[in-house]
């Protein structure tokens, strides 16, 4: 059986899906093409951005490369004016140095004159000072009733005030002048009394009574007294009586009399500052000479052994005798174990504007 011919058709499916595709490719290749224009525009753009960014970078670059030139051209011409002045300078300063050098030797020269000057000044001085002293020695002993020679230079005592009309001497002549430590004390005590007046504390204070009786002045009065458990004048049968300074035969009797007087018994300050109330008229200067406090108010006591506390009620009780106005000068000598002493008799000397003097081992 014959087949039955198909009738031909102009757009077939096959056409149109051809068709379709070209199509299609047609647009994706603008649509390709115009995506490429806008990314070659973009980077056109971006390459046109940094191309003026560097130009202007370069513009910036070649200003500070002129700037720098400039700066250099300024900066070398400081440099040779600043060579021309350290030049300037430089023979400035070995000008100046020169003359300096000159000065110095004109000035050292100076120096050494101004120097030589001033020691012969001082030696003229120091020898003014020497005559002017060998001439005070020797008006001292013009005016001296009696002459006491020390050791050395040791016939000298410093701050002590030996002034005045009547000066009265208090000196102790208890146990304790025999030495300056209790157990020598004890020792020289059962010695006999030619060894008792060896001691050399006691001609310690002997000699200082010796010193002191040579600066009396012409025409003043005197008295001495010394003191333990009672005071006496050291001239017997002078009691309350002033003795002339004039009479220097007397004053060495009176040293004389200290000589063989012996120390012992204890310390009564009542009895002895007693005398200072009882001389009429009163001594415009007392001088005390003690090594320690009182141990006694009376002649008699029943107490052996007698505290620091004790000591210093009886001190106290003592120091009310004395009449105001009487400046007291102390003379302390070494003691040992009388630690208050020093203290109380110093404020005594301070409150009746009088002198404190803790007496060297070697003076007078």
């Amino acid at each position: 059986m014959a087949r039955k011919r198909r009738s031909g058709e102009i757009f077939s499916m096959s056409f149109l899906d051809c068709m379709s595709c070209g199509f299609g490719a047609v647009i994706l290749f603008f649509m390709i093409i115009n995506s490429r224009g806008l990314i070659d525009s973009d980077q056109s753009k971006a390459l046109q951005a940094e191309t003026n960014r560097l130009e202007i970078e370069v513009l910036e670059g070649r200003k500070n490369l002129a700037l720098a030139r400039t700066s250099i051209q300024k900066l070398e011409t400081e440099k040779e004016e600043a060579k021309d002045r350290i030049s300037i300078i430089k023979a400035l300063i070995a000008e100046l140095q020169a003359e300096l050098a000159k000065y110095d030797q004109d000035t050292l020269a100076r120096i050494e004159h101004i120097e030589k000057l001033q020691s012969d000044i001082k030696s003229l001085e120091e020898e003014v000072r020497r005559l002017m002293a060998i001439k005070q020695e020797q008006d001292a002993l013009g005016e001296q009733i009696r002459a006491f020679k020390g050791e050395g230079d040791r016939q000298y005592l410093t701050g002590l005030k030996l002034g005045g009309e009547r000066t009265l001497i208090l000196v102790d002549r208890s146990a304790s002048m025999l030495h300056e430590t209790i157990v020598n004390i004890l020792r020289r005590k059962n010695l006999p009394e030619s060894e008792q007046l060896l001691s050399r504390k006691w001609r310690q204070v002997v000699a200082s009574v010796d010193w002191l009786t040579s600066q009396f002045k012409p025409g003043s009065e005197y008295q001495i007294y010394m003191f333990n458990n009672v005071a006496e004048p050291v001239i017997k049968g002078t009691e309350g009586v002033w003795l002339k300074a004039d009479d220097g035969s007397q004053l060495d009797e009176a040293v004389r009399i200290l000589r063989r007087t012996v120390p012992k018994n204890g310390t009564n300050m009542h009895d002895a500052f007693r005398v200072i109330r009882n001389m009429n008229p009163r001594p415009d200067n007392v001088i005390i000479l003690v090594d320690s406090m009182p141990t006694m108010d009376s002649a008699t006591s029943s107490k052996s052994v007698i505290g620091g506390g004790e000591r210093l009620n009886l001190f106290s009780s003592a120091v009310d005798l004395i009449p105001s106005g009487i400046p007291i000068n102390i003379m302390l000598y070494p003691m040992e174990g009388d630690s208050q002493a020093s203290v109380s008799f110093w404020s005594l000397a301070l409150r009746t504007r009088g002198s404190f003097i803790s007496v060297s081992h070697d003076w007078p």
